[in-house]
């Protein structure tokens, strides 16, 4: 017997199966499907028609199983059980008993300011998911979130790829730290060109000398002398507090390490721009269920930053 053409087949027609097995009545498997009996009739006719048996017969006030009817029985069961389990996770996530593991493209600055929020957060709401944090460069973001290898990306996009959605989750801004101590902080107001001719360090992944700040001095035609570069952002603060070198950082950055007693937050004397850190996601996911909780979790977390 050949494979049969599942396309021809109504769906239903399996559903009104299973329940006239179990009810062994045209008139009671209606009433369970919400049916008029002619309907159901006409849905055992076409059954009959498919599987080239009477599948059904009236015996005293009972409609009994044929023999193939018995034998096919288990199969639909089991097959339309399995599409309903599948149909259900599919629509329903339960971040309390969800065991998923959720991967987030992330910066070290956005990690150090959101996931330990994150974390503490689902400990006590979705103990059992994990999370992977992994580093990502701008112009192959789109890529890792068409493969599914990332399920949400953090960070500053002025031009997202296309077929990703973008949400704004705060805003950020400069601020300069130095050593407590400074001889800088012994001044009332800084001067652009004060600030110039410090000492300064510069967070840049793009292996240049050039910050948004050297931009801006432009403007009032200073330069500064940039003695350190560093990829790495979370290592400022601890240069910073055993140097004489200042440097500009997200202001959330530093909120934490200002009350250990060895950095001082100072405005930076020349205007920055602020900007915005969102969340970045696939249209691909954007309807899954579990991606949908893990942004609404960030939103949430987030608002309180």
């Amino acid at each position: 017997m050949g494979l049969i053409d599942l396309s021809a087949i109504d769906l239903n027609l399996l559903v009104a199966f299973e329940v006239l097995f179990e009810e062994r009545s045209v008139t009671a498997a209606a009433q369970r499907l919400y049916l008029g009996q002619p309907a159901m009739s006409a849905a055992l006719a076409r059954l009959r028609l498919l599987f080239q048996d009477e599948l059904f017969i009236r015996i005293g006030r009972e409609m009994q199983p044929t023999a193939k009817a018995l034998e096919i029985a288990p199969g639909i069961k089991t097959a339309l059980q399995q599409i309903r389990q599948t149909l259900a996770a599919s629509q329903i996530f339960n971040p309390a008993t969800s065991k998923s593991t959720f991967t987030i493209g992330s910066s070290d600055y956005t990690s150090y300011v959101v996931m330990p929020k994150v974390l503490e957060l689902c400990r006590q709401i979705a103990p059992n998911i994990d999370f992977r944090l992994i580093g990502f460069a701008k112009d192959c973001v789109g890529e890792l979130l068409e493969q599914r290898e990332i399920d949400i990306a953090l960070g500053v996009f002025q031009n997202p790829p296309r077929q990703t959605i973008q949400m704004p989750l705060f805003a950020e801004h400069f601020v300069g730290i130095c050593r407590r101590g400074h001889p800088i902080m012994t001044q009332d107001a800084i001067a652009p060109e004060t600030f110039a001719n410090l000492l300064h360090a510069l967070f840049t992944i793009r292996r240049d000398e050039v910050g948004e700040i050297d931009q801006v001095l432009t403007q009032y035609n200073l330069q500064r002398r940039v003695v350190l570069t560093t990829p790495h952002l979370l290592v400022l603060p601890e240069i910073i507090s055993s140097s004489d070198l200042v440097t500009a950082v997200p202001s959330r950055l530093v909120e934490s390490f200002a009350y250990r007693g060895t950095l001082e937050i100072f405005e930076i004397p020349v205007k920055t721009e602020p900007w915005m850190i969102s969340m970045l996601w696939s249209k691909l996911t954007d309807q899954d269920q579990a991606n949908i909780w893990l942004r609404q979790m960030l939103k949430s977390v987030c608002q309180g930053i």
